[in-house]
């Protein structure tokens, strides 16, 4: 339960990264691009088994490393269009309401147990997420389903594939390493659309992006291993890992918004906790 509780606390304080890029203009996909090349480092520096980054390709685990890394690049372009069509509550709420896809994919894929207590906590686990995202904001007119969807099947994409790499892929010892082989081609995506931008525009990286990035890149490094970590964890299920992480992401980042950005906190927000915490205790004693 350790390395759940560290996933939770580091991807929590992404979303504190992410407001202060916000409060500090940082150019968010140079910041993501360095992040990229940070985590990648950190992989290959704290590795359990020594891999030569020219073998990388030849690791069971490269095929899935490889579509991953795209799919964190595609999903960050996503994300921001669905904010930019369908504003940021709906982004939210897209985002971590994808957490049904690789809880589907548990119960169905590995025979993952079925409960009355499980299935009850699951859908109120996902009414809270849905109530704890919700925010009072206008939503522009021409606003499209296409990329909410997109997002929701993304997301989702992403937690599952990453189950079924680690379950049938990745060594123990080999977490660290493939960790950072994912964020290294995630990099070199980015490489390519930051140098397509720079051709049709050009401008300095600035070093204010640069430190964004090397701040950024510490805690994605470490909420994806110790996510991989609690995921190698036989007594807990996917189900129920994932219901648990994405939940209790969903109220810690709620609490830090109100308690350090004071952010508004509606009466939905409020509720949405409380199904949140109860949610969670159901999923666990299930």
């Amino acid at each position: 339960m350790i390395f759940l509780l560290l996933s939770i606390l580091f991807s929590t304080g992404l979303f504190v990264i992410f407001k202060y890029f916000g409060i500090y203009k940082v150019d968010v996909l140079k910041a993501i691009f360095i992040n990229y090349i940070v985590a990648f480092s950190m992989g290959f520096l704290l590795a359990e088994r020594q891999i030569t980054i020219l073998e990388i390709y030849l690791e069971p685990w490269f095929p899935g490393a490889l579509v991953l890394g795209a799919l964190f690049i595609a999903i960050f372009f996503v994300m921001a269009m669905t904010a930019q069509k369908n504003g940021v509550s709906v982004t939210s709420i897209a985002g971590k309401m994808s957490v049904v896809v690789p809880i589907l994919f548990g119960i169905f894929l590995y025979n993952e147990s079925v409960t009355f207590f499980k299935i009850l906590g699951i859908v109120i686990a996902l009414i809270a997420v849905y109530l704890s995202s919700v925010k009072e904001e206008k939503q522009e007119k021409n606003g499209t389903l296409l990329f909410p969807i997109l997002l929701f099947i993304g997301s989702g994409t992403i937690d599952t594939l990453l189950k079924y790499v680690q379950v049938n892929y990745v060594a123990d010892a080999d977490v660290s390493v493939f960790s950072g082989s994912l964020f290294g081609i995630a990099a070199i995506f980015g490489f390519v659309i930051l140098t397509i931008r720079t051709m049709k525009k050009r401008e300095a990286f600035g070093l204010k992006n640069v430190f964004a990035g090397i701040i950024l890149g510490v805690p994605n490094y470490y909420s994806i291993v110790f996510l991989m970590k609690a995921l190698q964890n036989k007594n807990i299920e996917s189900s129920t890992l994932f219901t648990v992480n994405n939940v209790a992401i969903v109220i810690v980042s709620t609490l830090v918004g109100l308690l350090f950005f004071k952010e508004k906190f509606s009466l939905k927000n409020k509720i949405g906790v409380v199904l949140a915490i109860l949610g969670i205790v159901l999923v666990t004693i299930a």
